[in-house]
Formats: C-alpha cells, sequence, structure tokens
C-alpha cells in the first residue's frame, strides 16, 4: 500500500504503520549499521536458545541441558538486555544511536537477571539465606526491570508494580483490613528475585517455555508467507458479500490471528488492505477501524494458538492446554459469527454491495456436491492419517518417527509442486479506483503448504497431546525447512534459473522471522517479569485474602456484583496494562474470591470458567479507550478519530463482554460435561441466541429497531442462553428440608443426583462464613448408608445437626467437610420439566417479531416503489 490520505492533512503511509507496530511491539530505536547488527545477532541467539532449549537435543547429546530455573534466568537476560537497546528512554531520546546509560543499564540489567543462573548451586546451597551479594543484585535487579517495563509498555505496569512493592514494606501503616506486619528489604528481595515465588516465577516459566515458541512459530509463518495468503483466501470467498471487505477483514484477521501474538501487528498487517476497501464500499473511517479492531483483538480468544495468557491458564488453572482449547473453542467461534454478521447489520443499514467477482459462480447444487465431496475428502484423509499412524508405531517401533517426517516431506513438495502451477499472489492496491477481487480456486492452491505447519502444530496439541512447547517446537522446526526450501523449489517446479538466489532469499527470510520472533517477545518476556512482582508480593503478604474480604463488603456476596467488578477492574486495568499482564494480575486477586463466592451462593463455578472470564476482559485491553493500541494503529491505516474509532470498536465488542456473564452461569458453552450431540446443540442454539444479541445491540433485525424490539431480542437471546433461569422461576430445581431430615432427603434422591447442603463454620483464619457443598448420592440402599457412603458421621447439638467427623479421601472430605461444621440447611433435587421447554415460547415470539419486522419492511419497499413511479 503506497499511501492512506488522512483527512486531516496527516499523511499515514507504511513506514509510519511499521514504526507504531515496533513502537509497542519490537523496539522504536533504528540505529545505525554497526549496532543494528548487535540487535540483530542478540535477537538470533534469543530465539536460536529458545529452540535448543525446547527441542529433545540436550537429552540426546548430553550438553546444554538447562533446568526451568535457569532457562527462565537467560530468557529474562535477553529480554532486558534487548528492552534497553531497543527501547528509548522517553519520546526526545535519540533513535538513531543507543546512549552509553542505556548500554550500562542493558548490560546490568542483564547480569542481574542471569545471576540465578550463574550462581545457581550457590542460591540454591543458602536457600532463604541471602549474603549481601544477593540483596545488592536482587535490588539492581528489580529496578531495572521496571525501568525496562516502563520503556517497553509505558507507566502503568511499572506504577502497579511499584504500589505493590511499597505496600509491601508498609504494611503496618496501612488501614485495618488491608495491614499485614510488613517485610524487610532481605525478605522482599529474596522472595521476589532470589526464588521462583516472584519475578522468575509462573509467569515468566510459561513465557519461557511455551508463548515464547508460538510467538516465533507465527513470525516464521508470516514471513513465509502465509499472511498475505490467508488476507488474498478471505477475500476471494467473502469480498462479494453485502460489506464484504468487512467480513474479509474479520475472516482474515481470525486467521492471521493464528500467526500473530500481537493485536496491533494483526492490525496493521490485515487493516493496511481492508480498511481502505471498507471505506471504499461505504464504511466510514471510523466503522472501519472498529471492526478491523474488533476482529484482530478477538484473534487473542481463537483456539488452537490463543493469546499468551491463555498457556498461563496451563499452569494457573492446571489442567492441559487441550482442555483449555476444547473450553474456549465454543464461545470464540460464537464470537466470529456474530461479528460477521454484525458487519452484515451496518451493511444492511448503508445499504451497500460487495466487489465485483472475479469469476462468476456455479449453480448452487454443484457447489454443495462439490463441499460435500470436500469435507468427504478431508474426513476420509484424517481418519487415514489417524488410523494409519496408530498402526504404524507399533508396527516400526524407533522408526516411526524417520517415516512420518518423510510423508511430510513428501506431501510438503507435492503441495508445493501443486502451487508452483499458479502464480504467486500480489494483493492489489486498494486505493485503486478499480479492484478486482482475487479468483478463489487459483488463490486458495496457491498456498496449501502454509496449512501444513498449522496442520501439524494443531495435531501436536490435540490429538498426540503433546506439550504446548513441543508442539511448537515441532510446528517452528517444520516452518524453518519451508523457509529455506519453499523459494528454490518453486523455482525449480516453475523452470526457473536463479536458483542461487532463491536460496539466498529463503535464507534471509528464515533470519528475519527469528529475529521478528524474538524482538516481539520482548514486551511480552517484560510482561510476565513485572507481573511476577504482584503475585510475588500477593503470595508474601496474603493481600488477597484481604481483597477478597473488601470485595466482598463491596459487592455485599452478590456474585453477579463480584462478576461486574471483575469486569470494570480489568477494563481499567486495560487502559495501561497489556493483556497478560492484566490477566495475571487480576487472575490471581480475584479469581479465587469468584469460586469461593459462587461456592456461598449455591453455585459450583469451575476455576476454567473464572479464568476465562478474567481472559475475556483481559483481550478488551487493546480496545479500550482512551489508551487502546489496536485502536490508535486501525486510525492511522482509516485517518478517523482514534478516540471514537475506540467506543465504536468496544460497542462491536459487546458481545465478547456478554459471553463471559453467560458461561459462568451456563457452563455448558465451555463444553462442561456435555456429549457431541448435545455439544452441537448448544453450539446451534447459542449462535442464535448470539446473532439475537448483536440485532438488538446494533438496533438493526430484519429492519431498523423499534425500541420494544430491542428488547424483544435482548430477552429472547437470554433465554436461548439461560432458558434455566425462567424454568428454575416456574418449577424450582430443590426443595428445601431441615437438617433433621437429612436422611430422608439422601433416601429420595435418585442415585448419581446431587444434595445441596448449606454449612456453617469458619474460614482458614477463624472467621465465620457460610458455603454451600454438592454431594454426589451412591447407591446404596438406606438414607443413613448412604450418608455414611459419602464419608459423614453426624450429631445432633440440641436441634442443630453437626458434622462429627468426614472419613479420610471421601467424597465429603473432598468437597470441603470438616468436622464441627454446621448443616443449616438440605436442598433436595425434585423432579423439574426440562429446561428447553422455554424454547418454545422464545420460538413463537421470535417468530412474531419477524413477521412485524418483515411486515414493515414491506409497506417500506411498496412506498418507495410508489414514490418512484410518481
Amino acid at each position: 500500500m503506497s499511501q492512506t490520505d488522512n483527512p486531516k492533512g496527516t499523511p499515514t503511509d507504511q513506514v509510519d504503520l511499521e514504526g507504531l507496530v515496533a513502537s509497542t511491539d519490537t523496539g522504536a530505536r533504528n540505529p545505525g549499521p554497526k549496532t543494528s547488527a548487535v540487535l540483530f545477532s542478540l535477537a538470533l541467539a534469543w530465539s536460536l536458545f529458545q529452540l535448543w532449549f525446547a527441542s529433545p537435543l540436550p537429552f540426546v547429546l548430553h550438553f546444554g541441558v538447562f533446568n526451568d530455573t535457569e532457562a527462565r534466568s537467560i530468557h529474562l537476560a535477553f529480554a532486558i538486555l534487548l528492552a534497553f537497546l531497543a527501547y528509548p528512554a522517553f519520546s526526545k531520546s535519540p533513535r538513531d544511536h543507543i546512549p552509553i546509560i542505556d548500554i550500562v543499564f542493558a548490560v546490568l540489567g542483564a547480569a542481574a537477571a542471569s545471576y540465578l543462573f550463574i550462581f545457581y548451586r550457590d542460591i540454591a546451597d543458602r536457600v532463604g539465606a541471602p549474603i549481601t551479594q544477593d540483596i545488592v543484585v536482587a535490588v539492581i535487579g528489580v529496578l531495572l526491570l521496571l525501568e525496562a517495563t516502563r520503556r517497553a509498555l509505558g507507566p502503568a505496569l511499572a506504577i502497579v508494580a511499584s504500589v505493590f512493592l511499597v505496600y509491601t514494606f508498609l504494611g503496618p501503616y496501612m488501614p485495618g483490613i488491608i495491614a499485614h506486619k510488613g517485610n524487610s528489604l532481605a525478605e522482599v528481595v529474596n522472595h521476589h528475585w532470589i526464588t521462583t515465588e516472584g519475578v522468575f516465577g509462573i509467569a515468566l516459566g510459561v513465557s519461557t517455555s511455551f508463548v515464547f515458541l508460538f510467538v516465533l512459530f507465527g513470525a516464521l509463518l508470516d514471513k513465509a508467507g502465509a499472511g498475505n495468503y490467508f488476507i488474498q483466501v478471505a477475500f476471494s470467498l467473502m469480498g462479494h458479500l453485502k460489506g464484504g471487505p468487512a467480513k474479509a477483514a474479520v475472516v482474515a484477521s481470525a486467521m492471521t490471528g493464528l500467526i500473530s501474538g500481537s493485536s496491533i501487528a494483526n492490525v496493521v498487517t490485515t487493516g493496511t488492505f481492508t480498511i481502505p476497501l471498507m471505506k471504499r464500499v461505504g464504511f466510514s473511517a471510523e466503522k472501519a477501524g472498529a471492526v478491523e479492531v474488533a476482529s484482530s483483538v478477538n484473534g487473542q480468544i481463537m483456539p488452537p494458538v490463543m493469546g499468551a495468557a491463555a498457556f498461563l491458564m496451563v499452569e494457573y488453572v492446571g489442567i492441559p492446554y487441550f482442555d483449555v482449547v476444547k473450553h474456549a473453542f465454543l464461545p470464540a467461534l460464537i464470537s466470529y459469527i456474530a461479528l460477521v454478521y454484525i458487519v452484515h447489520l451496518e451493511a444492511m443499514k448503508l445499504g451497500m454491495e460487495g466487489l465485483p467477482r472475479a469469476v462468476e459462480p456455479k449453480p448452487w447444487m454443484q457447489r454443495l456436491i462439490g463441499f460435500a465431496f470436500g469435507v468427504a475428502l478431508i474426513s476420509g484423509l484424517s481418519l487415514a492419517v489417524y488410523y494409519g499412524l496408530g498402526w504404524m508405531r507399533p508396527v516400526l517401533g524407533g522408526f516411526a518417527s524417520l517415516v512420518i517426517v518423510a510423508m511430510i516431506g513428501v506431501v510438503y513438495v507435492l503441495l508445493i509442486r501443486f502451487g508452483a502451477t499458479y502464480p504467486d499472489l500480489k494483493m492489489d492496491d486498494p486505493n485503486e479506483p478499480v479492484v478486482r477481487l482475487p479468483a478463489p480456486g487459483p488463490t486458495i492452491k496457491s498456498g496449501l503448504h502454509f496449512l501444513l505447519p498449522v496442520i501439524v502444530l494443531v495435531w501436536c496439541l490435540m490429538v498426540e497431546q503433546l506439550s504446548p512447547g513441543l508442539s511448537a517446537f515441532w510446528g517452528s522446526v517444520l516452518m524453518i525447512f519451508i523457509l529455506l526450501t519453499q523459494r528454490p523449489l518453486f523455482a525449480y517446479f516453475r523452470g526457473e534459473t536463479d536458483m542461487a538466489g532463491q536460496v539466498k532469499r529463503g535464507w534471509f527470510e528464515l533470519l528475519d522471522g527469528l529475529v521478528t520472533g524474538a524482538r516481539n517477545m520482548i514486551g511480552i518476556g517484560i510482561a510476565t517479569a513485572t507481573a511476577g512482582i504482584i503475585v510475588g508480593v500477593v503470595s508474601q503478604t496474603g493481600v488477597g485474602s484481604a481483597l477478597a474480604d473488601v470485595v466482598e463488603v463491596l459487592s455485599g456476596g452478590n456474585l453477579l456484583a463480584i462478576l461486574f467488578l471483575t469486569a470494570i477492574l480489568s477494563l481499567i486495568l486495560g487502559m495501561g496494562l497489556p493483556t497478560t499482564a492484566n490477566y495475571i494480575v487480576v487472575s490471581a486477586l480475584l479469581a479465587p474470591v469468584i469460586v469461593t463466592l459462587g461456592q456461598q451462593n449455591g453455585l459450583i463455578v469451575p476455576l476454567i470458567a473464572v479464568h476465562l472470564f478474567v481472559f475475556y476482559f483481559g483481550i478488551m485491553a487493546d480496545v479500550t479507550p482512551p489508551v487502546g493500541l489496536a485502536s490508535f494503529a486501525a486510525a492511522a491505516v482509516s485517518g478517523g478519530d482514534p478516540i471514537k474509532t475506540g467506543f465504536v470498536a468496544f460497542f462491536y465488542s459487546l458481545r465478547t463482554a456478554a459471553l463471559p456473564f453467560l458461561f459462568i452461569f451456563n457452563t455448558e458453552l465451555l463444553l462442561i460435561g456435555v456429549d457431541f450431540i448435545h455439544g452441537v446443540f448448544i453450539f446451534l442454539v447459542a449462535t442464535v441466541a448470539m446473532l439475537l444479541f448483536a440485532a438488538g445491540t446494533q438496533g438493526w433485525f430484519l429492519a431498523r429497531n423499534k425500541a420494544w424490539e430491542t428488547a424483544i431480542l435482548l430477552l429472547l437471546a437470554f433465554t436461548f442462553f439461560r432458558p434455566g433461569f425462567w424454568m428454575d422461576m416456574i418449577s424450582p430445581p430443590t426443595v428445601e428440608r431441615s437438617p433433621a431430615e437429612l436422611a430422608t432427603a439422601f433416601a429420595e434422591t435418585p442415585e448419581g443426583e446431587q444434595i445441596q447442603l448449606r454449612i456453617n463454620g469458619i474460614d482458614e483464619v477463624g472467621n465465620p462464613r457460610s458455603w454451600v457443598v454438592l454431594l454426589t448420592v451412591s447407591g446404596a440402599a438406606s438414607g443413613e448408608e448412604r450418608i455414611s457412603n459419602a464419608g459423614l458421621t453426624l450429631r445432633q447439638d440440641g436441634e442443630k445437626v453437626m458434622i462429627d467427623d468426614v472419613a479420610f479421601g471421601s467424597v465429603a472430605k473432598e468437597a470441603g467437610l470438616d468436622w464441627d461444621q454446621e448443616i443449616a440447611v438440605v436442598l433436595q433435587p425434585v423432579d423439574q420439566p426440562s429446561k428447553y421447554l422455554m424454547y418454545i415460547p422464545a420460538i413463537i415470539l421470535l417468530g412474531g417479531l419477524v413477521a412485524v419486522q418483515r411486515n414493515r419492511t414491506r409497506r417500506g419497499t411498496v412506498a418507495g416503489t410508489a414514490g418512484s413511479q410518481v
């Protein structure tokens, strides 16, 4: 793209956009050739170290084996070193060279970070007893880490971490509810820098083991040309529809989200082409930018390769990445479908048309047959690969891996040969007066080999269920092979003679990808380390339980109120913190509180649901005005007002904000406790519900909504999402019994059902609390036997029923019951009509609304025709 004219008179060209991405993602400094070579070499060394650490080679060669703590130390050393060298101290600091003071800070910071690696054995021998040298190094390290954070990520995260550090020292002087004994300098620096409770904790570990490799995989895939391929495919398939460029922007951003860990880079990569085209078909500058922002930011929630925070969930929730992807898939897919529908509604409002097709489409029946054949072919190939590999391993033993690698190589060469029969993809200039959409067939076929590394990555993650780090390693290895060979192979199959030039080009693209991946990781590495300070303060001072008390008071013990408080806190922090840091802070402070309050309200909230709730609001960090950086990037491309772009994008993202509230109360949306058929049903119903919600919030369904129609649409969306809410009001799912009737309640409850007990007791520090537990009823004959099988021994204390003993390892023990707790209320499950019966009146009401709006649309069309005839 050559240049986009800004209506305010400031031209924005590709150099400016690349500078914007650099200032936020890779560093804004652009020094002379010698210094640039140093930066290039350091970034390259970092990528090579991470590939070495993730590979099995150290264990095969018995050389260069690093444990997790040592690897985290080296990882942070590279991040701090590059942060001081690549990011200027202030806006007016020199960009064309690196001041001496920055070099000094870089070396000191890297040395302090690598201290754990260099003196690992000595530190291990004096755990909990830091010497003067440890304290000096830790103080220098923390101060330089905060300064690196300010440079790379802005002041917000550095200020938040500093406030938490000050709180650690001034605990005795704090208000009573958040006061603590205070900690000495030696205790603080030992906790945060010498141990793995603070800076070198879980967050930095995830950045070291998982996140770097996924960011590197994305950078390599992008340098190979996959970014342009995804954009072209999206335009070829959707550009002809109403508001086609905007719909193509959503799909292209979803695909680009697989290879870009940065929403800002995603906005610029796809937005450079999609935003001018959206403006050309009638979108305003702000709406065009907002569509791109909403779709790019949502790339972080789209499996299988999600944002960095998703990998932190693996450690924080304690479940495999496969389960994180499974639970996150449905809401993410529904969110993207709803965004395409929002774009469609905007196009309907403005009476837009799509761009002219490159080729005339085939008849519908022929296309349906072709689609069915394609699905059958892919399904057949998938089954053949799955069962073929299952047969191959026991037969071939240790040679199976070599055969699999050879087979992938053969498939890759065949795909290159197939793609070489089509010309290379070149994106048209979107500012030209006539835009011709690429033909879908040749466009898709020209880059099928780009899908191979994505398939390998997904296969390793989802089928083989390898660790995320190892999966990304094998995907990156395949990408390195592709970068080195695709240009020469294309030249060979096309009969071109410049083989040496193509080999050289492949090497340069590989090195560029390795360096870009490392520089994209500077901000993430720094953010996870600094967020570790906040997590360390929480663990050292116990402020988490104090904040839980504060939040409980503010919310009045109401779960919905605490969810709103959590969402608001995430949005406020999102104004200054990057997504990953936002997630770490909010999940560390409030995730346990939500689970506890849910339990007290009789709602068992799965931990993964709470973390996804925080994650969803955390991704709004790049949208939220007044400092949503993705909105600024989109406005730079569109020439629109960045604040207005941010507000429109936030409005488009309301569907993303609504989903977390819904899956907290209806965990079926996260595919928790559902089979395949039920999961398909949930997907279809939830999609309809989200489309109705989008129609309600956008003020347009089949025609422009009246106020009462918007209210009905939102009511219908809620009903489809949570039919149980209305059914529980009509027919309560439980009946209340006194504790004295506990045996009767157990006897009458069918086997496998759950009885709810409201318990009065005390928490870990002796404060009284009340909460609800669920006990599954076993198959014993009498109520007394069922109570005993649950592990409970009861005693009567006056009118109270008390727990006298709880059997070790029993259902009751796992539910958190203990001796001397009072059973206050028993809630026995009763037969209830299916909650899905509520869909019947909802469908009838929806049909009535459709009839009303169609009738109004028809009258408007007739009136318009009559007016034109007059």
